[in-house]
């Protein structure tokens, strides 16, 4: 998400706070040197010793002690210990909905107690040389466990791959395989991002800004001072933490197991659980969600907590999410929106419209389907050696998507076009005075002189890790079964490696200066969708190497600046990042094999237990439409979901048109906070998420980050992200101890009796059409001959 600096105000100290006081309400990180690029002699002068840039001012310190503690044994055990257990919960958790993920703020947060902890317990006696416990928890100690932590802490992009080919193209493949595509995938990016550090890192006027939001926090937290109130009165941050915790945790059993209805809490559907219309309007496992309720942390942060979201942002991408699928959407189902007239009752009074043949399917779902309303059946068109046969295609039929399905990849288009159009317009000096900055002044600000101190970490050693991974990459191909040409690889990581470091590209440039981001899978899935056709495993490798890598390179760089601004020596940030992402990697391969081998019917929309692995159904759809049929087939002039091309020039033209009614009204103040990239790419989680999760998460959103803001910002500045923190370690803690306890042993069953069998259980998910994923229209009492389309 784009933080603000809202976010970097939480966690300043008073006299620093009012550098950026300026800035408090801007929807955009900006300064005074973006204005102009060319810095006044005068302002060098007066922040020589410190950058001058008021957002980093604000958040980092501009002082180092080379004497600090850094790549100490703690700081490794702590970091490795958090390596192991944020990216395996994490992969546990992402083959379950719902699920929770743990951030790099919660091993941030969990590392602080634990190494204060340590330094109290544990004698200081040496290890072939090195001390124990050689001194109070340092600030920069923790830095370097957090970053290991975090660094693999999302869940791999290469374990996707291998769970669709297991699970939807049942291809036996070995652990080694698996190992190698992981590895390649995530350290290619590491290798690019070291490489390009003097460009993306180094100069100053590349300031990352969601990096300060974690500096201020490591300030505050090493401090003792809290966001410029000084030791205000009250709970202990680390003891509300655990109090939250421990609540969360409990509370997770009701939901997550006694009483699930609560989680699904469709109250609507209850009461009319036969009426279609009623249950995809308000249901919650195939509709739109507007019973708006749950009583479920892991549905609201099904897309990231919505206390670590700046209002206006959160504004923007629901303002977005009921454009697209509360109005647009029911008006492409059935004709008009439930949002113009007097609830369903008037629905039946207008003329269908049946765009897409999309009343012949549920109005959500994450799989495709044919047109005889059932679940596509990729095998049916592949041949004896798993490629795309034209043939039985023509004999099987083209896949339909539900309405909400097609709507995110038209949602997805507009999001690029409006970046590159938002980009242009409202940073283009910006982004080519700091580019053309970053490539040919290395002007350093005080934070690139006192890295000076510390030896840098040569080239060749990114080098070695480039060749190596990319080997693994070849031994993949060749090994693995993809029907993917050599070539490509060669082709994807020279042209990738190219513009990273080259070009600078437009895209991460724009997110070190202006924290704006635009995902870039859904281009390469139409250059190998159009490239290589009838290839499903060729296209998720190709999607993989050529948009995964960079976005690890965004990762790793990001790292980068905050070992950078919090003084770590890089040679330090080097090994600790490379062993976290191997340790990272592995154990979410480890978990996930675990998984598929003893978890009965895992990624089967029914498994009982939730372990439906939305992310897999949802990748593995992808690639039946861009890599087994081809976007050629889907999206072509004359296909069935041709029009949804038009949402690339919708993306173009809307941020032009809202640029000249700015300039049309410059007093409008209101106007500032629209931000059409947000819109457009703010719902790209559908699917695999719900509408439930993003109107649940607005809803909380908007309590904690626009009223609690507003009417108690003390409280809010001291607990908010602490909290979050918290509800996020207790779901996780809760969902794992549900498992191993009550779900897996004897199959869910405790004694004789199973304890979630009742009404609170069973009712909300199988006794309604919304439960059971029914369309408006039967295909056998609508169809001709039992089909469609």
């Amino acid at each position: 998400m784009v933080s603000s600096t809202d976010d970097i105000l939480s966690n300043v100290d008073t006299e620093k706070k009012g550098d950026i006081e300026a800035l408090d309400n801007a929807p955009t990180v900006s300064s005074p040197i973006f204005e102009d690029p060319n810095i006044d002699s005068d302002i060098e002068s007066e922040f020589e010793d410190d950058s001058p840039y008021p957002e980093v001012r604000a958040a980092v310190s501009n002082l180092d002690d080379s004497e600090i503690p850094v790549s100490t044994i703690r700081a490794w055990v702590l970091g490795i210990l958090f390596a192991v257990i944020i990216p395996g919960l994490n992969q546990f958790f992402s083959l379950r909905f719902p699920s929770v993920t743990m951030t790099g703020a919660v091993a941030q947060l969990l590392i602080f107690p634990l190494g204060r902890l340590w330094a109290r317990v544990v004698p200081n006696v040496s290890i072939f040389g090195a001390a124990l416990n050689p001194a109070p928890f340092s600030i920069k100690e923790h830095v370097l466990s957090t970053i290991m932590a975090s660094v693999g802490a999302g869940t791999a992009y290469g374990t996707g791959v291998v769970g669709v080919q297991e699970k939807l193209y049942n291809k036996s493949i070995n652990f080694g395989y698996q190992w190698m595509v992981v590895m390649s995938s995530q350290l290619i990016g590491f290798s690019m991002g070291g490489i390009a550090r003097r460009f993306l890192v180094e100069p100053m006027s590349m300031i990352w800004p969601s990096n300060l939001v974690t500096c201020a926090l490591f300030n505050t937290l090493h401090s003792q001072v809290y966001a410029g109130y000084g030791s205000r009165g009250g709970l202990s941050r680390e003891r509300f933490f655990l109090y939250a915790f421990l609540c969360s945790a409990l509370w997770f059993v009701v939901p997550g197991y006694l009483f699930q209805a609560l989680s699904f809490f469709s109250w609507v559907c209850w009461i009319a659980p036969n009426n279609i219309v009623v249950n995809q309007l308000f249901g919650y496992k195939s509709g739109l969600g507007m019973s708006v309720l749950t009583f479920d942390w892991a549905q609201i942060a099904y897309i990231g907590s919505p206390l670590a979201t700046p209002w206006w942002a959160g504004a923007n991408i629901m303002i977005g999410f009921v454009f697209f699928y509360w109005i647009l959407t029911p008006i492409l189902y059935v004709g008009v929106s439930p949002l113009l007239i007097a609830l369903y009752i008037l629905i039946t009074f207008f003329q269908y419209t049946n765009t897409w043949n999309s009343k012949f399917l549920p109005m959500y779902s994450r799989s495709g389907y044919n047109n005889r309303g059932q679940q596509y059946n990729h095998t049916a068109i592949l041949n004896e050696d798993g490629v795309f046969s034209e043939e039985l295609y023509k004999q099987y039929g083209p896949i339909f998507m539900p309405t909400t399905f097609a709507v995110s990849y038209g949602v997805s288009f507009a999001a690029i076009t409006a970046t590159l159009t938002h980009a242009f317009l409202y940073f283009r000096k910006q982004i080519w005075s700091q580019a053309r900055r970053s490539l040919h002044d290395h002007e350093m600000d005080v934070h690139a002189r006192l890295m000076l101190k510390y030896r840098r970490v040569p080239d060749w050693w990114y080098a070695i890790i480039f060749v190596t991974m990319y080997a693994f990459g070849i031994i993949a191909i060749l090994f693995g079964q993809t029907n993917f040409p050599m070539y490509v690889i060669l082709w994807v990581c020279s042209r990738k490696t190219h513009r990273y470091i080259v070009d600078g590209s437009l895209f991460h440039l724009s997110l070190a200066i202006t924290n704006q981001q635009v995902g870039l899978n859904v281009i390469t899935e139409l250059i190998v969708g159009y490239g290589l056709p009838g290839r499903p495993i060729a296209m998720m490798m190709f999607k993989t190497w050529g948009y995964i890598t960079m976005g690890q390179a965004l990762v790793f760089t990001s790292d980068f600046k905050l070992g950078h601004y919090m003084k770590i020596p890089p040679r330090s940030m080097f090994w600790a990042q490379i062993v976290a992402t191997i340790i990272a990697g592995t154990v979410q391969l480890g978990i996930q094999t675990w998984m598929f081998r003893h978890i009965d019917d895992i990624c089967d929309i029914t498994q009982p237990n939730g372990f439906t692995c939305p992310s897999i159904q949802v990748f593995g759809t992808a690639s039946v439409i861009w890599g087994l049929i081809g976007p050629g087939r889907i999206f072509s002039k004359g296909q069935t979901y041709y029009a949804l091309l038009y949402f690339f020039p919708i993306g173009f033209i809307t941020p032009i048109v809202l640029y000249f009614i700015r300039r049309k009204f410059p007093k409008a103040n209101w106007l500032r906070y629209i931000n059409l990239p947000i819109f457009f790419a703010g719902t790209s989680l559908i699917p695999p998420a719900t509408p439930l999760n993003y109107v649940s998460w607005g809803i909380v959103g908007f309590i904690f980050q626009y009223v609690i803001r507003r009417r108690h910002f003390s409280w809010w500045a001291k607990y908010n992200y602490v909290l979050s923190a918290a509800l996020d370690a207790g779901v996780a803690i809760g969902a794992i101890l549900i498992f191993l306890c009550l779900q897996f042993p004897l199959n869910g069953r405790i004694g004789e009796h199973t304890i979630q069998t009742w009404w609170g259980n069973s009712f909300f998910e199988w006794n309604t059409t919304d439960g059971k994923n029914l369309p408006l229209w039967n295909v056998i009492d609508k169809g001709i001959n039992g089909t469609f389309g």
